[in-house]
């Protein structure tokens, strides 16, 4: 049995030790060591066994090749960053001056870079500040404009998310009482007039992301709320700093301000395309009030997240953006010349015409349409399971790989894990 220091000394570890640490790679040598004296493995071969037995990352997180057809898929991390995000991650991982002035050698504002970015993508904004989602921004607000005070929102508006996790509670652990007006599926400005009073911290909107209510129905929209005489925040939830053609139902910070809201609160990975944050966009006087109280420390984003948040704002489009828009017959045409390349092989597959969604709690009940490679069930673990992952869903007995969230230089990868399934 070859020593443990033996092994470790061929190159190809050492070269992984430098990569994944000792420790890591020592665990696979000392596997492969066990699996040898147990008899499954010639003592000859413990070196290449615990070079196969490596992890392919440094960090446990996988990349996935998104296949589901939700474009901001919540269980895949949301947005996926451009390579200009990328990029700006990477050039910021070592020293940089995040709160350094080069020029002066003085401090300087924390995320500048960032912060004008954000202003001159919504010139609608007095004043912009990031915390690190848009929970923690909406936390922010209430906490420094609502504490020991009432925050007026609509019956219809108390919302639940992703993972059991609601709006009210996070509201009431800010130490703000909430005044429900209206019922589920109608309430009217009357309703909002009556309960504003001395004790109104604001008037919340939040869009019902996530769910549609149809029928006997009513709303107050931000224009109306304006003229109540108090602070009216707006949670647009998706991202979307502009309007948006495609969506013409999702609302936008620009707009949103445009119609009297005095602050908006937006998630930065879902529509924006960014990484996670929460945007705080509004009043000067309202933003600057968010940003000093003393909360606002513990929200803050670090220097990985301004960098790439920056260069989302300043850079090219983002990979949502691009399969937002996404052509459907190009899609049809990578569906079939994939299916074809794969039943040539001997796989069971065909392309087929499929419906995509937005995902993340944006434009519920929208779908794109969108093109598929179908496949045998039996697929589904296997290519998820493989490398790279490939997460597709499965309908019907059949596992669908839907194109709209892939962009056409992945195909290749895409097809390769498929054929390595076997027939």
């Amino acid at each position: 049995m070859p020593r443990t220091d033996a092994v470790l000394a061929d190159p190809r570890l050492v070269a992984a030790a430098g990569r994944l640490g000792r420790a890591v790679v020592k665990d696979a040598v000392v596997r492969a060591q066990r699996r040898a004296r147990q008899g499954g493995l010639d003592p000859g071969e413990v070196a290449d066994a615990a070079v196969a037995a490596l992890p392919p990352y440094p960090a446990s997180l996988r990349p996935v090749i998104n296949m589901t057809g939700v474009l901001v898929h919540t269980n895949l991390g949301r947005a996926p960053l451009s390579a200009a995000a990328v990029e700006a991650t990477a050039a910021a991982a070592g020293y940089t001056d995040v709160e350094f002035d080069l020029a002066t050698g003085a401090r300087a504002r924390r995320g500048r870079g960032a912060m004008d970015a954000l202003a001159r993508a919504v010139p609608a904004a007095g004043d912009v500040h990031v915390v690190n989602n848009n929970a923690a921004a909406l936390v922010l607000v209430a906490t420094a404009l609502a504490a020991g005070r009432e925050i007026v929102i609509s019956r219809g508006e108390l919302v639940e998310i992703g993972d059991g996790f609601r709006i009210p509670d996070l509201l009431v652990s800010t130490g703000a009482r909430l005044r429900e007006v209206g019922t589920t599926n109608r309430t009217s400005y009357a309703d909002y007039r009556a309960a504003v009073g001395p004790e109104t911290g604001f008037v919340l909107k939040i869009h019902p992301s996530n769910f549609l209510i149809e029928g006997f129905t009513g709303s107050v929209e931000v224009a109306e709320l304006s003229a109540l005489g108090v602070p009216v925040v707006a949670d647009i939830g998706s991202g979307l700093l502009v309007r948006e053609p495609l969506l013409p139902g999702e609302p936008d910070a620009a707009s949103a301000l445009e119609a009297g809201a005095d602050l908006v609160t937006a998630s930065g990975d879902k529509l924006l395309g960014g990484p996670q944050a929460g945007l705080l966009l509004g009043r000067r006087d309202l933003v600057e009030r968010c940003g000093r109280h003393p909360l606002a420390r513990a929200l803050r984003v670090d220097k990985l997240t301004l960098a790439a948040l920056e260069a989302t704002l300043r850079g090219p489009a983002t990979p949502v953006h691009q399969a937002l828009h996404a052509d459907a017959g190009l899609l049809g045409e990578r569906a079939a010349a994939l299916a074809g390349r794969l039943a040539e092989a001997g796989v069971d597959a065909r392309a087929v015409p499929g419906e995509a969604a937005v995902g993340g709690g944006g434009a519920p009940g929208v779908t794109l349409p969108s093109a598929a490679i179908s496949l045998p069930e039996r697929y589904a673990v296997p290519l998820r399971t493989g490398e790279p992952p490939v997460v597709g869903r499965v309908e019907g007995g059949r596992l669908l790989l839907d194109l709209r969230a892939v962009p056409a230089d992945r195909d290749g990868e895409v097809l390769r894990a498929v054929l390595g399934v076997g027939g």
